[in-house]
């Protein structure tokens, strides 16, 4: 009698820890939105020329920007993707946990420069875009700037909880 009722409560006890159990599926990132297409991108360039009202000069000019700072970064991006499959390898290794834990910290180190330095070339780059505008131009970039903020943050899921 005593041991069925320790083993009826040890089953409502796991059944009610099974559904207090929050589904994974929660807890991951929406997917990313599919890239655009080619002739999207050339839409949406094209679109970004006429409301800044750029002179052909100016698009030229942007266009060899956009190349120089695509090189520039190319490298960066690829090393980047590279240490991420790097980090993803580790964890899946049977490596000890203390020397997981240091390759990852390692790697993440490497990560955080990096994208630090993509971060510094697009910075360079939007400052190198930025010489080439009129005042008015920059004023209405600016306003182009608030505007998209302001919809990525409409659009934005909140991040979950990091385990």
């Amino acid at each position: 009698m005593k041991n069925s009722i320790i083993l009826l409560l040890a089953i409502l006890l796991s059944s009610s820890l099974v559904q207090a159990k929050i589904p994974e599926d929660n807890l991951k990132r929406p997917p990313m939105p599919p890239k655009m297409t080619e002739q999207q991108r050339l839409q949406h360039e094209k679109a970004f020329e006429q409301r800044l009202g750029l002179t052909e000069a100016q698009k030229q000019k942007s266009k060899e920007l956009r190349l120089e700072g695509m090189e520039k970064i190319k490298p960066i991006i690829e090393k980047i993707k590279s240490r991420e499959l790097e980090v993803e390898m580790v964890k899946k290794s049977n490596l000890d946990g203390n020397t997981k834990q240091e390759k990852i910290n390692s790697l993440n180190s490497d990560l955080r420069s990096l994208r630090k330095q993509a971060h510094d070339i697009r910075i360079e780059n939007m400052k190198s875009f930025e010489e080439i505008l009129t005042a008015e131009q920059k004023k209405i970039l600016k306003e182009m700037r608030q505007e998209g903020r302001q919809e990525f943050n409409k659009r934005r899921m909140p991040t979950p909880p990091q385990e």
